[in-house]
């Protein structure tokens, strides 16, 4: 007769049974390996200019700010899609990114070479696999995207909000032939994220070099939209996904933002109410790493003028600002800084003869005040575009959680402030750096050499005597006869106010009598817009800076009165330098090995 067990027992051997059943990997898959999921956020953009890539692209950039009027009046109603290259400022994007891609032969190298970038961090990771014992799912997220599978969540753009509207499928105008090859599906598909979740993935790792690596706002975007994916997901399948952004480890960003107004994004204003939290031991391992540095010292000491010694060189660090009021929550600037610190002490320590006081810092230009504007119901701001400030808006260039504070010291320039002052330091060569950009497209082909030349001059770009075929099919070098390609071309003829001639975009003057520079043609009690003539630039031989009118005309061939008489040239990006997968792979390897992943779900 066999012994009875008591049910006291009997419970206690199958818990004690359970524990070491789970002690020992059962209820798992035998060998089971965490699956990685690894997402390399860049910032995108099209290949080749289109009204198609160009409509897409401002729709992507809208469709991040749920405040913006696009989002809340046309993203979902078929009667303003038409409309949306009308507006803020798309009228000028039009005319400038034609004239950019066309110069530099009508593709734009970047997408290509990040795609390079991902295959190759691809196949590091996938070596690294077996002795991790992870599997790693590598794929790039865009903030912008010519396919919309490449953005985080896609179907927040073909969905409408709320469910008011009509699905985003707008193809072009219906009643003349529409977009070649376009799919008015396109965004009614899965995402990077998306995908990855249904991959199985246990954990996400993103890592940005969106703008080389800083902190940024579009970043955030990207990240903040995954991790509300991952959130719908955790919640539907009752799992524990979660993304680690390797730039801000410490979640600053997430911590800093603002709470009220809810839902509060930078096109509302200033916050009611701001999470204030110290920068101070909240680093961006990513941005600080001395190898990012690195790179982009290589790529600016390439381009030293050989018969210029060290003592006589400079350099220009020029980098975006953020976005007004994304200071509340965004260290882009703080970021920034250290990036240039650290590439400063590289060039000193590897060029002995070069001065601190010839690397300085550079930003652009900002609306300014313009008092005489009259404030109405649909124009209560009285900032607008100057020609002081070059025509531009995108030096907002404020510290983190600062009241509107700009950078001091050697990093507190205008870039043509700038370059005034190494020009008045007596350099003899200037190389321009964009420390922000990781890979050539025509921001930096094209756009920065044109607001460089139009302040010293195009024939004194170091390679004017060698033109460059290959990045500029046909003409061998970036310059356009004027910056500002895209403003109004024809003014009024002086006493016939009813008709018009073509404006003068020439520091020398034009046979028909129009001034230069081309006078506003909003009336002062209005704002001028991008597309004034009078924020245009000519790009002469050696440019506006040190140059006075009242002295003199210009002259075609030898700097006059106060002009840079050096020589300038743009750094060579990082591009595929295979250090920039090296960067990568090593925060990754690195985070996951000192990372413990469990599974994200049970296990059948």
């Amino acid at each position: 007769m066999r012994p009875k067990i008591s049910m006291t027992r009997f419970v206690i051997a199958v818990l004690a049974l359970t524990a070491i059943l789970n002690m020992s990997g059962c209820g798992q898959e035998a060998g089971y390996k965490p699956k990685v999921g690894v997402v390399y956020i860049v910032h995108g953009g099209f290949d080749e200019y289109s009204e198609a890539a160009l409509w897409d692209s401002t729709l992507q950039i809208f469709s991040h700010d749920p405040n913006s009027i696009v989002q809340k009046m046309v993203m979902w109603n078929p009667k303003m899609w038409p409309r949306v290259l009308q507006f803020g400022n798309a009228p000028k994007e039009i005319g400038k990114y034609s004239f950019e891609i066309e110069r530099i032969g009508g593709t734009d190298p970047a997408m290509p070479i990040i795609k390079s970038q991902l295959a190759d961090l691809r196949v590091r990771l996938e070596a690294r696999q077996a002795q991790l014992g992870v599997e790693f799912v590598v794929d790039y997220a865009g903030w912008i995207d010519p396919n919309p599978a490449q953005l985080a969540d896609p179907k927040k753009i073909y969905n409408p909000a709320n469910g008011k509207g009509s699905p985003m499928t707008w193809c072009g105008n219906e009643t003349e032939t529409g977009w070649d090859n376009c799919n008015p599906e396109r965004y009614n598909t899965d995402g990077v994220i998306e995908r990855m979740l249904k991959s199985g993935v246990d954990t996400i790792v993103a890592i940005d070099l969106t703008t080389s690596g800083v902190r940024f706002a579009k970043s955030f975007d990207v990240i903040r939209e995954s991790r509300a994916l991952i959130a719908q997901y955790n919640a539907a399948n009752n799992s524990q996904v979660n993304l680690h952004w390797l730039n801000d480890p410490t979640d600053l960003m997430e911590e800093s933002y603002p709470v009220k107004p809810a839902n509060w994004t930078y096109s509302l204003g200033a916050p009611e109410e701001d999470n204030r939290v110290p920068l101070e031991g909240r680093p961006n391992p990513v941005s600080e790493d001395p190898l990012l540095a690195t790179v982009h010292v290589d790529g600016i000491q390439q381009r030293f003028n050989n018969d210029i010694p060290a003592a006589k060189t400079g350099v220009l660090l020029i980098n975006h600002s953020l976005r007004h009021h994304n200071q509340y929550f965004d260290p882009k600037v703080d970021d920034t800084l250290i990036l240039n610190q650290n590439i400063k002490e590289q060039l000193l320590a590897n060029n002995p003869g070069m001065q601190a006081e010839n690397i300085v810092g550079g930003w652009m230009g900002l609306k300014e005040i313009n008092p005489q504007i009259k404030i109405t119901p649909r124009s209560k701001s009285q900032l607008e575009r100057t020609r002081r400030m070059r025509g531009e808006n995108l030096g907002h260039a404020y510290l983190y959680e600062s009241d509107e504070q700009l950078p001091g010291d050697e990093w507190g320039y205008r870039y043509w402030e700038a370059l005034e002052q190494l020009k008045n330091n007596g350099v003899e060569h200037i190389v321009v750096a964009f420390p922000q950009i990781m890979v050539d497209s025509v921001l930096n082909l094209v756009e920065v050499h044109n607001q460089i030349g139009k302040e010293i001059g195009y024939k004194n770009w170091l390679f004017i005597d060698t033109p460059d075929f290959d990045n500029y099919p046909g003409i061998g070098h970036p310059f356009a006869d004027y910056w500002g390609v895209w403003v109004t071309k024809e003014c009024p003829v002086p006493g016939k106010p009813e008709a018009t001639e073509p404006c003068c975009f020439e520091m020398k003057g034009c046979a028909n009598g129009q001034p230069y520079p081309p006078k506003r043609l909003a009336p002062v009690t209005k704002a001028r817009n991008d597309l004034d003539p009078s924020l245009a630039y000519d790009i002469s031989p050696f440019g506006h800076l040190g140059y006075s009118p009242e002295r003199g005309l210009p002259d075609d061939n030898v700097a006059v009165q106060a002009q840079y008489k050096g020589t300038w040239a743009m750094w060579q990006t990082p591009n595929l330098d295979e250090r920039v997968v090296d960067l990568l792979s090593k925060h990754i390897v690195s985070h996951v090995e000192s990372s413990d992943i469990p599974p994200a779900r049970t296990q059948q």
